[in-house]
């Protein structure tokens, strides 16, 4: 007994700086997400212009990121083992699995409802994705959670009397499943429809450059500069987002797939990278969302009436100062003029 109390004095510390870990890298990422995420849903539910099929897509993206990120702080806290039952241990397991999935699932229709709209403008109207809207939203949610719940239908290595662990409720197999037969394949899908949109943008950016120069036959105008440098922007903010928001995330996945294999990381360096993993992965919603105007109009008009209402005191206040002030110097200027 004296020599298990040293260590597991050890052990109980090395578990609270883990927690304290966790608290500092996850939990200003979900409040983010969760904010930054209401802060859309809101602005798109009360525009009415924002009610069609495309942003109905990307309302349920939005919810799905919501959720991901109310149980952000979760994901990381999987590598401990937990003193709970069956079924209480499968839901807290199962439950941030199937709402990632779902969020990949929402990101991918996304990408894909987008990828439609432009390479098919004329038949996209008459094509099943806008046709089917809520069959389509059912089966983004359907999908995952159906995945997500194969452990807790009998594929699991659960044991009577079993300590409540990562491993008891994920096998091996269905890690490898998900990692390189449903994530990977779904980022790689949306990397395409990127950048195959990117390719489509540049074709058109060169129509439009020729038929300019055709009419004016100036040279190189100030219009086609500022159109090439949009264009670059647009790349430099698909790069960023892949590498900023991706990148750490497949790491992740790679350094999980390796400690299944046995392989000694430290747990400090798995725990950092699931809670910036998860989290950058589930920003890219928000990113997409802050950068389209028509999802904050309302709050910049919330804004400006909140501004006008609160200046027009300061407005009116102003405006009287200088009435007296004029008044009080007319006499003397009618005094001038005499």
């Amino acid at each position: 007994m004296e020599l298990d109390s040293p260590q597991k004095n050890v052990s109980d510390s090395e578990n609270e700086n883990q927690e304290r870990l966790i608290i500092l890298l996850s939990w200003p990422l979900s409040a983010f997400i969760i904010f930054s995420n209401l802060f859309i849903i809101i602005g798109i539910v009360f525009n009415k212009k924002l009610h069609n099929t495309a942003n109905y897509f990307f309302l349920s993206l939005l919810f799905a990121d919501f959720f991901t990120g109310v149980l952000l702080p979760c994901i990381p806290r999987m590598k401990f083992n937990k003193n709970l039952g069956y079924y209480g241990c499968f839901l807290a397991f199962i439950s941030p699995n199937f709402f990632f999935l779902s969020f990949l699932a929402n990101l991918l229709m996304v990408h894909y409802e987008k990828y439609l709209c432009i390479m098919y403008p004329l038949r996209y109207r008459g094509l099943w994705v806008h046709r089917c809207a809520a069959l389509s939203l059912v089966l983004v949610w359907t999908f995952p959670l159906v995945f997500s719940c194969f452990p807790l239908l009998g594929w699991n290595n659960w044991k009577n009397n079993d300590t409540c662990s990562y491993e008891q409720v994920f096998p091996h197999a269905y890690i490898y499943l998900e990692t390189y037969g449903v994530v990977i394949p779904s980022i790689l899908a949306m990397s395409f429809i990127s950048i195959k949109l990117l390719s489509v943008a540049r074709k058109q950016l060169k129509e439009i450059k020729k038929l300019h120069r055709s009419v004016q036959r100036n040279g190189v105008t100030e219009m086609e500069h500022q159109m090439d440098l949009r264009y670059a922007k647009c790349i430099a903010v698909f790069s960023l987002t892949f590498i900023i928001c991706w990148v750490p995330y497949i790491a992740l996945l790679q350094v999980s797939v390796l400690v299944i294999e046995k392989y000694k990381i430290s747990l400090w360096v798995v725990l950092t990278l699931t809670c910036v993993g998860s989290g950058s992965a589930a920003v890219i919603p928000v990113i997409l969302g802050l950068s389209h105007r028509q999802y904050t109009k309302l709050w910049r008009n919330l804004y400006k009436k909140y501004c006008q209402f609160c200046c027009k005191p300061r407005q009116n206040a102003t405006s009287h100062r200088q009435d007296t002030q004029s008044k009080e110097e007319a006499p003397e200027c009618e005094l001038t003029a005499v």
